[in-house]
């Protein structure tokens, strides 16, 4: 059986699939990092969808996921996860990381998308350790692929040669990768 979940080592913005996941921040209004270089690569109809989004709800809680347009990204659209700031460890930090992985994956499966990539949530500006969000990201989408057929094809897109590394080890280990 061919593996469902791959590690790609590049620029998330680059990668052609059905959505993007975004770690965004809580505003949606675009930000540093691959939120930054997500709504930099998508342009303007971005921003405008994720403000359209803000009138609505307002801002978006860490732990939540909300979907808009991609713009100008090779994908159809776009996951806005937002996830934790890292704060010791003590504040539901790693239950509100999986709520955003698994947040993304649920609005990927209602909207039929067969193809998804995740950026490493959180471990950027918000400070969360590496290996311990990648062990959540890798459980949950695990977790979450076992009982469901869609996403048929979920990436982990890792900007740096390390975590790419780090994601590929903790994918050999429970024997479901192949990385690119």
């Amino acid at each position: 059986m061919k593996s469902r979940v791959h590690v790609l080592h590049g620029d998330i913005t680059q990668v052609a699939v059905d959505v993007i996941v975004n770690a965004a921040n809580s505003s949606l209004l675009g930000g540093g990092g691959v939120d930054g270089a997500i709504h930099r690569a998508a342009g303007p109809a971005l921003l405008e969808a994720c403000k359209k989004v803000r009138q609505q709800m307002g801002e978006c809680p860490a732990g939540h996921a909300v979907i808009t347009q991609a713009g100008d990204l090779p994908a159809k659209a776009v996951i806005h996860a937002v996830g934790p700031v890292w704060q010791g460890g003590e504040h539901r930090e790693a239950e509100l990381l999986e709520d955003a992985y698994m947040n993304s994956l649920q609005l990927a499966l209602a909207n039929g998308y067969n193809s998804i990539a995740f950026p490493a949530i959180s471990t950027g500006a918000y400070g969360y350790p590496r290996a311990a969000a990648a062990e959540i990201a890798v459980k949950t989408v695990s977790k979450f692929l076992i009982r469901r057929a869609l996403p048929d094809q979920v990436y982990f897109v890792c900007y740096d040669e390390e975590n790419a590394h780090l994601y590929s080890r903790l994918l050999t280990q429970q024997g479901d990768e192949d990385t690119f």
